[in-house]
């Protein structure tokens, strides 16, 4: 068996790779690794499960939820809410566990399922490696130590998830959105119903588009990975900002009174001076990837702020922001954790926040955005390559050597090999599109001679 864990839960085309049996035999093993303490401090675990409307979620929850209660777990389920307030639910009220059924932005045919810990806190390696080794052990489901009579988990809904994330967001917001007209982007997903509720009780005018889902149309043609829909309605709407989620609504894009997309890197940069600004922004520094542009890193530090960088994942940036005390960190992609608020990617809460800052200040998010310079970024994938090669190459890294003297201060070379697929990725950032396109180009040719 391969290892099933991905960067971000465990993931496939659902009923194909994503199997019931799997679902139930994962939930079982997950009980007996994340519960074990509760079993023995002589408390019935408790699971909080919740999903988003993916059609294949009704038939996953049901699997997540027997394997939970047969292996002596009290399920409380949440329905359709997204993957932070999972995350937020499980350390608020207390449970063992949570579960969350999602693709993120992936298309409607995928499912996954992310696993929490006490707290809400996402898995550490070694836990999802215990995991799956209790999963193999126990494959088939015949040597399980089952519970019988009393012992079995009960289940029942918990239908004040939805209110109580609600007013933790309202008690996280710095200030009220009167004033304000935000269009919400939703991408039918599972904010369809919080975000829309959350930003109104802020006091905001609102006008939503891509919250009507129905099982099937999930992250289609709308939300972070499709913008093209929300910059039109917010200029068509006069609308001071847009806010686009992903079908979890862990992620936050946003798009200014002109149509301008703005990324998670710029959104990242508003809010490091916001709580800079109230005094939150621990040790001075705000955590990105390696991804993040270089234009990030050059504002910030014009800003005399310090930016740690991680791998790829924002699971890396939550790790460095807890080992080291970071209050603020996130993705290019939209990912922005506070750490003193979410314990993961939180779209709406990011949402919020940003909005409360144009509010606050009366300046406009193009103004407030316009702290940094997004540099152009050139990514091109060669496929088909030795991506193990990368770091030892001698003529690669002559490549990159020249590369990186021509582009000076004003420039960065990325070469990255894929986590999933023979391929690697050559990543060129420089001050000027045509001269990252060129040196771009001259290294994925590099990278084909030398490693294909």
């Amino acid at each position: 068996m391969g290892r099933l864990f991905g960067t971000d839960g465990v993931r496939g085309v659902a009923n194909a790779d994503l199997t019931a049996e799997l679902a139930l035999g994962l939930s079982v093993a997950a009980a007996h690794v994340l519960a074990e303490a509760g079993t023995f401090e002589g408390h019935r675990a408790t699971a909080v499960v919740g999903r988003d409307p993916r059609a294949s979620g009704e038939f996953l929850e049901a699997a997540v939820v027997a394997g939970l209660a047969s292996a002596g777990v009290d399920v409380l389920r949440v329905g359709v809410l997204p993957t932070p307030a999972v995350a937020y639910l499980t350390g608020a009220l207390g449970a063992d566990l949570g579960v969350m059924l999602s693709a993120s932005h992936n298309a409607m045919p995928d499912n996954g399922i992310k696993f929490f810990a006490r707290g809400g806190h996402k898995l550490a390696d070694e836990l999802e490696a215990r995991i799956e080794k209790v999963y193999a052990q126990h494959r088939g489901g015949d040597s399980w130590d089952r519970p019988t009579g009393g012992g079995v988990g009960r289940v029942s809904d918990y239908d004040e998830g939805f209110d109580k994330y609600i007013a933790h967001l309202m008690g996280v917001l710095p200030n009220r959105l009167d004033g304000l007209k935000v269009v919400l982007d939703e991408a039918h997903g599972a904010a369809s119903r919080v975000s829309p509720e959350a930003f109104a009780r802020a006091g905001a005018e609102i006008v939503t588009i891509g919250a009507e889902p129905d099982g099937l149309n999930i992250n289609d043609g709308y939300g972070s990975t499709h913008m093209e829909r929300l910059r039109a309605a917010v200029v068509e709407q006069g609308a001071d900002l847009g806010i686009a989620h992903d079908g979890d609504a862990d992620r936050c894009l946003a798009v200014d009174a002109a149509g301008d997309e703005v990324d998670g890197d710029q959104i990242l940069a508003v809010l490091a001076l916001a709580m800079r600004e109230a005094g939150q922004l621990r040790k001075n520094t705000v955590v990105g990837t390696v991804m993040s542009n270089l234009g990030f890193k050059l504002a910030m530090e014009g800003e005399g702020i310090e930016v740690v960088q991680t791998g790829v994942g924002d699971r890396y940036v939550l790790e460095s922001m807890k080992e080291h005390g970071y209050a603020l960190g996130g993705e290019q992609s939209g990912h922005v954790i506070v750490l003193d608020h979410a314990t993961t990617g939180d779209g709406t809460l990011t949402g919020l926040m940003l909005a409360a800052r144009v509010a606050a200040t009366g300046r406009t998010l193009a103004d407030l955005a316009g702290v940094m310079t997004r540099l152009p970024q050139i990514l091109i994938n060669v496929p088909d390559v030795d991506k193990s090669r990368v770091g030892t190459s001698p003529e690669l890294a002559a490549a990159v050597t020249e590369a990186e003297r021509e582009l000076g201060s004003t420039g960065r070379v990325l070469l990255r090999p894929s986590g999933t697929e023979p391929l690697v990725r050559v990543m060129v950032e420089a001050a000027d599109i045509e001269q990252a396109k060129a040196v771009a180009e001259r290294l994925a040719d590099v990278v084909k001679s030398a490693l294909g």
